[in-house]
């Protein structure tokens, strides 16, 4: 055999189950490793800081040239989301990511994604495997991070502001790392949403510990004893659900993975915490100064960039917004009183796609899971 021949594993979504990419409470610890190495710089990710999101391929609303693709409300994208990620892991990847509401009507998924693992020294394909159950996974976890370093510990019950894939998954985080949680009230689009019914079937099929589950009607009413409230819409502004503090109870952690509504002065209360302060400075630095017509900045949407204009405006200090990473690594304390409600800002990281696509990767090998593929057995000489 060539030592120049390289094959690479190839998992398909089935296989991903087996190699457990379902496992919430693993993936929770997973993406804590990964919060710790980003807060030590042990990572790469695109862009000229290093901490881009990723790069999108933005189609243009009219074409002059037949057939060209074009964007619209359907939401066409494709978007690279490169990573190198240090530790234990020492790996690079990528997730591709490609979108279109049209694809409903085909019995698609809107999202379609997939992962790449490869070699860091010599870039070779180590495994390609289906993303979107990765992806879901890893993005519910970081919820459950957020409330396992902030929520009180004997948290009961959970208030959901956009009953999607998203907090299906985030449902699987809470439920790993709290067990006892047994109320969860919902808001969606309406009281009768396709959405709100599917995650109240959703809950009780897989959590029959969970006795409560309410569709309610405002976000106000989803909110109220909630000790761990979870936001994640897919909606776009103007059409973010407004939060206010004062519907909130005391002690209450906030998490935001899209866009929420809320008040400069609302902000300013709150306990601030993000999980990657550069990323929403590209964010920032990318969107530029966008002002209503008194003057006044508007806001983001994104809670981590409202921070940031809200730092460059002198509202309050660069010190009073707090990085995950560093309650994780110890550098700072989480919560210091039972009082405290925490609005923390989470938002896709590409290494924790690379992360979770390696423990998936390894897990199995180990149980001879997936399709060894064959690259070249020697590259053509060219």
């Amino acid at each position: 055999m060539s030592d120049a021949r390289i094959d690479f594993l190839y998992l398909n979504e089935q296989d991903m189950i087996k190699a457990g990419v379902l496992d919430a409470g693993k993936c929770v610890d997973v993406m804590e490793e990964v919060v710790s190495l980003l807060g030590k710089g042990d990572y790469l990710m695109g862009g000229p800081d290093h901490n881009a999101h990723g790069l999108m391929l933005e189609f243009p609303k009219e074409s002059d040239i037949e057939d060209f693709p074009l964007q619209d409300s359907r939401d066409r994208r494709f978007i690279a989301m490169p990573a190198y990620l240090g530790g234990r892991f020492h790996v690079a990847g990528q997730k591709w990511y490609g979108s279109n509401g049209r694809n409903r009507a085909k019995g698609y998924p809107r999202s379609i994604l997939m992962a790449t693992l490869n070699d860091v020294e010599t870039g070779a394909p180590i495994s390609y495997m289906s993303a979107n159950l990765l992806s879901s996974m890893r993005t519910g976890a970081m919820p459950g991070l957020v409330a396992k370093h902030f929520a009180k510990k004997d948290a009961t019950t959970v208030g959901i502001i956009g009953p999607g894939v998203i907090n299906r998954s985030s449902m699987r985080a809470f439920a790993a790392k709290f067990p006892t949680i047994h109320t969860v009230k919902m808001v969606g689009s309406s009281p009768n949403s396709k959405t709100a019914i599917k995650m109240k079937e959703f809950i009780e099929e897989h959590f029959p510990e969970i006795t409560t589950i309410e569709i309610c009607a405002t976000v106000q009413e989803a909110v109220k004893d909630a000790d761990i409230v979870c936001e994640a819409a897919s909606v776009t502004y103007p059409n973010w659900p407004e939060l206010k503090y004062e519907w909130l109870k005391p002690g209450a952690v906030v998490v935001s993975t899209n866009g929420l509504n809320i008040s400069w002065e609302d902000e300013k209360k709150f306990s601030k915490v993000v999980d990657n302060w550069g990323m929403y400075e590209e964010y920032a630095q990318e969107d530029g100064d966008d002002f209503y017509p008194d003057g006044t900045r508007k806001n983001c949407g994104t809670i981590g960039e409202d921070f940031v204009f809200m730092v460059r405006d002198g509202m309050i200090k660069r010190e009073d917004v707090k990085n995950l990473a560093d309650i994780v690594n110890g550098e700072c304390k989480g919560r210091t009183s039972e009082d405290e409600i925490f609005l923390v800002s989470i938002e896709g990281m590409p290494i924790q796609d690379v992360a979770w696509a390696y423990e998936c990767y390894h897990q199995a090998k180990k149980k001879g899971i997936g399709t060894m593929l064959n690259l070249w057995e020697e590259p053509v000489a060219f």
